[in-house]
């Protein structure tokens, strides 16, 4: 099973592709997406869609696993979120992708073994679990493919949002 994890974000999206086989993970690819502050919004949504799509006609994941929804102070800044995490669904649903939620606490007990780990907790178990030679950068690669790691782990595919 091959996943893409994605850490929404209107400057920088996060993404990692992790193939799972039995007991066994490894990253395939990870990075960010990064937009410019001085772009409109609506483009910023099309750079993600475009090289979102690009990613997945590259390593043909079959599951997108994305954080869900979580509160946020600022009105302004939680649409605008909300406006990227729906291009990455529209992007996912289009290409043929399972879509899959998990909370912040989720992904950190599927990857620590506790909910509250703190970030750098996370990121050296990612570092651990792929094998990888250094912690990947920048954190947002890291929390997608923290993502991804838990989608493999949760053996859930009910926890599906939508279906195609």
């Amino acid at each position: 099973m091959i996943v893409l994890g994605i850490d929404s974000g209107s400057l920088c999206t996060g993404f990692g592709i992790v193939e799972g086989t039995g007991n066994r993970q490894r990253a395939l690819t990870y990075g960010a997406i990064r937009n410019r502050a001085s772009t409109g919004h609506a483009e910023r949504l099309t750079v993600i869609h475009d090289k979102l799509k690009a990613v997945i006609q590259q390593y043909h994941p079959e599951v997108l696993a994305l954080e869900g929804v979580f509160m946020a102070k600022n009105a302004q800044s939680a649409l605008k979120l909300g406006q990227v995490r729906g291009a990455v669904m529209i992007t996912a649903f289009a290409e043929g992708l399972r879509l899959m939620e998990f909370s912040p606490a989720e992904v950190k007990a599927a990857v620590t073994g506790y909910g509250r780990a703190e970030k750098a907790q996370v990121q050296h178990m990612v570092k651990s679990i792929l094998g990888l030679s250094e912690i990947p950068e920048p954190h947002d690669a890291a929390d997608a493919l923290a993502l991804a790691i838990c989608a493999l782990a949760s053996g859930s595919w009910s926890r599906r949002v939508g279906e195609r």
